[in-house]
């Protein structure tokens, strides 16, 4: 592996052995979104728990970019949504796969993303529809966000033609670009509550659109229906109908088997710290991790799993 000379966090003082000078490097994505602050917390878990291991979080465009990163041996844990990973080890060049990625391999499913589309009151939009003739961000450029937008834009009938301007950019930057009233929405995929959408919900009055159950049902796994909670957010009083995606701690072929336990490990004998780090890890569960994995497991979580009575 290659040592990782900028922004380790902490070198390893547990007691847990992982071999000789392990580097892990933990792949998120933008600063405001979710992963980044639940893969800060990682890497200090790992950081202080795997004897030898020294961390370091990096901010990247998400999905796609990690799990291509993955396959160079450029990290050793990434945060990647389901249908990426699906697309990933498919090779689907479109969704920004040049070629199979063979080399990757599940740690864990942990959280769901909930599509959030959030618009400005003054925007007027209210439905899917209403978006028709508006600007709108998707997402960093082919982000997974931006597949899961492009994809649910399909199954509506729908594109980014039909919208008055389409803008390519992380959850921060799209926020504060409906601040300043040049932008009228914001497609994201993230855990609930994400900081972004908080951030904009409490500095102007919030729409939050619905997604139709029966997108879902078209697109298929790992798509499902789902709600976002009456008041997750400031404003928002009743339940908002909307999709769902599975989240997918991804690693590689090339991490150690006793690395890629400890990961496992480590993560699930912490949740406590994670749970503080971002509340969308209350979703993660020990008994969820090994379900629904479009790659496979690697031989390290596997036998964590084992071990924990799981498989």
């Amino acid at each position: 592996m290659k040592l990782l000379a900028a922004g380790a966090l902490a070198l390893g003082l547990g007691a847990v052995p992982a071999g000789a000078q392990e580097f892990i490097n933990v792949l998120t994505g933008g600063t405001s979104g979710v992963y980044y602050p639940l893969g800060a917390q990682l890497a200090k878990i790992y950081g202080e728990k795997i004897e030898g291991a020294r961390t370091q979080v990096q901010s990247t465009k998400a999905s796609v970019e990690n799990l291509n990163l993955l396959q160079q041996g450029r990290g050793e844990l990434g945060f990647a949504l389901g249908d990426s990973v699906k697309s990933a080890w498919e090779g689907d060049e479109e969704a920004g796969f040049a070629k199979k990625l063979d080399k990757l391999r599940a740690i864990a499913a942990i959280y769901p993303n909930y599509i959030q589309i959030v618009a400005s009151e003054e925007s007027g939009i209210k439905t899917f529809e209403d978006l028709k003739g508006k600007g709108l961000s998707v997402g960093a450029p082919k982000s997974g966000t931006e597949l899961n937008a492009r994809r649910i834009f399909e199954t509506m009938g729908m594109s980014y033609e039909d919208l008055s301007k389409t803008e390519y950019l992380p959850f921060g930057e799209s926020v504060e670009l409906i601040k300043n009233r040049q932008l009228d929405a914001t497609l994201q995929s993230a855990g609930l509550g994400v900081s972004s959408i908080k951030d904009l919900a409490i500095s102007l009055p919030v729409t939050l659109v619905s997604v139709p159950a029966s997108v879902a049902e078209t697109l298929g796994a790992p798509f499902i229906a789902a709600e976002i909670p009456a008041n997750t957010y400031e404003g928002q009083t009743e339940a908002v109908p909307t999709l769902a995606i599975t989240n997918i701690l991804v690693t590689h072929s090339d991490v150690s088997e006793e690395t890629a336990y400890q990961m496992t490990k480590q993560l699930f004998e912490n949740l406590d710290d994670m749970v503080a780090a971002h509340a969308a890890a209350q979703a993660i569960s020990a008994e969820n991790g090994p379900k629904g994995l479009p790659i496979p497991l690697h031989p390290g979580a596997e036998r964590y799993y084992k071990e924990a009575g799981i498989l």
